[in-house]
């Protein structure tokens, strides 16, 4: 079984091959913006241009415009390929990593940028279920109350005014390679956007015209 991971929900954008659980390539950028544009040749560059027997993809929270980009990618490779898509959670995605290199006792706050302004956060509880609380879009002086003192990562931390230095971001962005980290009910979601909350812009077929 191979399988490709396609991460473009945040300012990161990654990809992963990985074959029987283990890392064949990957690639990974901090781009911000501009994901459409160095996706495709991210992929082209793994082993026999990325072709897995499965898909895996970011499907949120994250850059709505980001989201749109590795879902196109992912569902439009799955067709032309004949293989399966299912999707995986940024914040998921950076609480597995963060429980396999970091020691937490308890649970674990994932924050990432939100925009408008707000973070969005969930709290995860250690593998290997990694049971969660919901999701929450949130202004920052929820976000810091809700955090109480969990341990924390994610590049949301930074909007929270917090001075001690337990809050600095760290396994801020999400990474493809990472994904398999998760127990199989966490990357097994339909590939569909999990936005985290309304879309600045919306398709004519999410406004019921098309």
């Amino acid at each position: 079984m191979t399988t490709l991971v396609i991460e473009t929900a945040t300012a990161a954008c990654s990809v992963a091959l990985i074959r029987g659980g283990q890392l064949i390539a990957q690639h990974h950028e901090v781009v911000g913006r501009g994901h459409a544009e160095r996706l495709v040749p991210m992929i082209a560059d793994l082993p026999d241009q990325g072709r897995a027997t499965q898909i895996l993809v970011d499907v949120g929270p994250g850059s709505f415009t980001g989201i749109r980009v590795g879902l196109a990618a992912a569902i439009g490779l799955g067709i032309g390929w004949g293989v399966p898509v299912s999707g995986y959670s940024s914040l998921a995605n950076i609480a597995a990593a963060t429980f396999a290199r970091e020691t937490v006792a308890g649970m674990l706050a994932v924050v990432l940028e939100g925009g408008h302004g707000e973070v969005f956060m969930q709290m995860f509880g250690p593998p290997p279920m990694m049971n969660a609380s919901a999701l929450e879009s949130l202004a920052p002086d929820a976000a810091r109350e809700r955090l109480g003192g969990h341990h924390a990562v994610g590049d949301g931390l930074r909007w929270l005014g917090f001075g001690d230095p337990r809050t600095a971001p760290r396994g801020s962005l999400p990474h493809a390679a990472d994904a398999l980290l998760l127990p199989e009910a966490l990357r097994s979601l339909a590939p569909r956007p999990v936005y985290g909350r309304a879309p600045d812009a919306k398709t004519l077929a999410e406004l019921g015209r098309a």
